[in-house]
């Protein structure tokens, strides 16, 4: 009966709508619609129409409405939100954007609306029905997502972090007077607990030793403690930086100086020299991956001596992984374990092409990370915490050889 009541109001706003000579008709009727979906949704959810006694299915008692402004493609409509005094209603036609899609769509308004923007912008702004957004509106947008990724940013670290990889892109932002490159800088860690965690990111003019040992010293005035191995590419000056600050061995990216090594000989022999690389990381243990190495280095001594040479001088460096438990292989020899969610900021920051400032691309970055986070903290654990134990009780300052008599020795 209830139904047939609100079927019989329905009726009579439509009619209300087409007597009145100053309508928007095609406005008026989108409202109307939404406000029977958003009806239907709550009496579905709750159990019970408006005003119905019905104590054996109602689950929640309304408690008024919110008003909400909804820009639409017929009109702006003011909407009338129903409320329940236990639990929450969201109409489903209104489905909240991840943060990372609203960070995306406020880099391409912010850039529009500032005339910063390239045809690719213009183009996804016609997309989405972006154009006719006010500077006002875009900032108002862009606080709110600049605050949430400030708090990210700046949040303390808690407890010890044994593995941490540190990451940099390169981005193209606007400035008075041209477009510049600017280094995205990435620091993911496993968490004592097993767990994967985003700890911090910056843009920097460049990828100096300054500028890595800056970023390191934030990441320790947060909390940052108890690494044991740090993970990266052989970024300029990041090795010195990380001596400095968190004077941890350093495990160089394996899959990253085989494609280095690769730029170093003909195309022909190519497959020889990755395939004689590639072995040296799935040996048994530490001493087997050197005598393999020292092989290596006479077999492609005649053919590849530039690949020979800088394959000896980075034994330490590339092999440093072996000190730690066998299950952690794996995920230390390289920076892989983050190329996902590089990808993914990659395939955004692609749509964009230039930021209009370094605000935008830490909004954009640090809303996907925020977002990349979140997942990690309610999924399986990566490593787990009976082996990171190990790792724990070695002692931070010793070398990865050191380390790795601590781990066998704790491990029998």
């Amino acid at each position: 009966m209830a139904e047939g009541q609100r079927m019989t109001a329905a009726r009579g706003a439509v009619e209300e709508i087409m007597r009145s000579e100053h309508a928007d008709v095609l406005r008026e009727s989108v409202a109307l619609v939404v406000r029977e979906i958003m009806e239907a949704e709550v009496v579905e959810q709750i159990g019970a129409e408006l005003g119905e006694r019905a104590p054996e299915t109602r689950s929640a008692q309304r408690n008024g409405y919110r008003s909400r402004r909804w820009d639409t493609r017929v009109g702006e409509i003011e909407l009338a939100i129903p409320k329940l005094r236990s639990g929450s209603y969201f109409p489903s036609f209104l489905e909240p954007r991840k943060r990372s899609e609203q960070a995306l769509v406020a880099v391409v308004q912010e850039a529009y609306v500032n005339g910063v923007s390239t045809r690719k912008v213009d183009r996804l702004v016609e997309q989405l029905g972006l154009r006719g957004m006010s500077k006002d509106q875009v900032s108002r947008l862009c606080r709110g997502l600049d605050e949430q990724v400030r708090v990210f940013r700046e949040r303390e670290l808690e407890g010890a972090h044994p593995y941490l990889w540190l990451d940099a892109k390169v981005e193209r932002v606007r400035e008075p007077g041209g477009v510049r490159q600017k280094a995205l800088v990435l620091a993911y860690g496993v968490h004592e607990t097993g767990r994967r965690e985003v700890l911090g990111l910056d843009v920097g003019e460049a990828e100096s030793e300054a500028f890595w040992r800056e970023f390191l010293r934030s990441l320790r005035a947060r909390g940052l403690r108890g690494v044991r191995l740090c993970v990266s590419d052989a970024h300029e000056g990041l090795r010195s930086a990380i001596g400095q600050v968190l004077g941890c061995p350093w495990q160089r990216c394996t899959v990253h100086f085989t494609r280095d090594m690769l730029g170093h000989v003909a195309k022909a022999q190519q497959p020889l020299v990755s395939g004689a690389i590639r072995q040296l990381f799935h040996a048994a243990d530490g001493d087997e991956a050197r005598e393999r190495l020292a092989q290596v280095v006479d077999q492609l001594a005649a053919p590849a001596p530039k690949v020979a040479e800088l394959l000896e001088a980075a034994e330490d460096d590339l092999l440093a992984f072996y000190a730690f438990p066998r299950e952690h292989w794996s995920k230390l020899r390289s920076t892989n374990p983050l190329e996902r969610v590089n990808r993914e900021i990659g395939r955004r920051s692609d749509v964009i092409g230039i930021f209009p400032n370094n605000a935008a691309l830490i909004r954009l970055a640090g809303a996907l990370l925020l977002e990349q986070n979140d997942e990690w903290l309610v999924a399986r654990r990566y490593l787990s915490q009976e082996s990171l134990s190990v790792v724990a009780q070695t002692q931070p300052e010793h070398t990865y050889k050191e380390i790795a008599k601590e781990v066998t020795a704790l491990a029998a």
